[in-house]
């Protein structure tokens, strides 16, 4: 269970029920009164060094912007929701873009406004409209702090035409598994060889961990997802993903690969990550190869042309050998 070091919060959290009640939580942590959670010069000023610590604090606000951006993947749209950041520390996340902003977990308790918006959404929809409520956040984790997925699950279950989905790279199902969702949820849990995990997904799950979390959910009767995500082209890459595959072909219920679907999504990466992972993670491995990359816009990089291609096609081949009856929704 998360336990921050340091509180930074708006004053007019207290307006709200979850942030009274989040005040009342940690009533014994030091908080700092702050006027916006998205401009905390402290922060801001705080070395690359830095950034494991920061992930140790927990800024509490409300979210201002509640723009919902068209999807054409897994779902119809993003939606802004309850909190942003993550207090794990993969080093390929794309929430550092601005690292002093974007690292550290926050928490938004305008609960109540944002899921108003998206069933307001879904009734003037005439058709199955999937939100995708955890493209900022990991829900999973946050319902351990805030209780937020099981609310949101517990209020828009009624709702006719709309469906929530998100993703995850933690395991702590276990308190919306009694929930009556009515399967209008569909959990994609993230995967990645154990090596890669161990080394680069810091504080996060272990592999065995998430696939029980997937058995778990199918048994509950959520919709289940795997995203194979992100792909990233070490040396040995091909045995560590093959091992992956095989892993889940053998520890997957039966339940699960009756209907499972998979995301393939190879790792983009960029100078602002180099240059946070050299400082703070000094003995990590190093994720950027100028060999197997090439420059996609300023500053960012993604797999060659040739080395994504050979993914694609090994992927396509041996998931088709182990899982011969599952879609791969896309493979970017």
């Amino acid at each position: 269970m998360f336990k921050p070091e340091t509180i930074y919060f708006e004053k007019d959290i207290i307006n709200y029920p979850l942030g009274k009640e989040l005040m009342e939580k940690y009533k014994e942590i030091p908080k700092i009164e702050i006027e916006n959670h998205n401009n905390i010069e402290e922060m801001r000023i705080k070395s690359n060094k830095e950034f494991p610590y920061m992930k140790r604090n927990l800024i509490i606000g409300t979210r201002k912007t509640h723009k919902f951006v068209p999807n054409h993947k897994t779902s119809d749209f993003l939606v802004p929701y309850t909190s942003s950041g993550c207090t794990a520390s993969c080093m390929y996340c794309y929430l550092v873009c601005n690292y002093n902003k974007c690292a550290y977990l926050r928490l938004f308790v305008n609960r109540e406004e944002m899921l108003e918006k998206i069933i307001k959404t879904a009734n003037k929809s005439d058709q199955k409209t999937v939100f995708e409520i955890g493209s900022n956040s990991d829900l999973i984790l946050e319902n351990t702090i805030t209780g937020n997925l099981k609310w949101t699950i517990e209020n828009f279950k009624n709702v006719t035409n709309g469906f929530l989905t998100l993703p995850t790279k933690f395991d702590m199902v276990d308190d919306i598994l009694p929930l009556d969702h009515k399967g209008k949820v569909t959990i994609r849990v993230s995967v990645n060889p154990s090596e890669i995990i161990n080394k680069v997904e810091f504080g996060t799950s272990s592999l065995s961990s998430r696939i029980q979390a997937i058995n778990k959910l199918k048994d509950a009767g959520y919709n289940v997802g795997i995203l194979i995500a992100p792909v990233i082209f070490l040396d040995n890459w091909q045995n560590l993903y093959l091992e992956l595959i095989k892993k889940l072909n053998s520890e997957l219920s039966k339940k699960v690969k009756d209907e499972v679907f998979f995301e393939i999504i190879f790792m983009t990466y960029s100078y602002v990550h180099t240059k946070i992972n050299e400082e703070a993670f000094p003995n990590a491995i190093k994720l950027y190869d100028k060999d197997k990359m090439t420059g996609r816009g300023r500053g960012k990089y993604w797999y060659k042309n040739d080395i994504r291609e050979e993914g694609k096609q090994f992927f396509i081949e041996n998931m088709h050998k182990f899982f011969p009856n599952n879609t791969i929704e896309y493979i970017v």
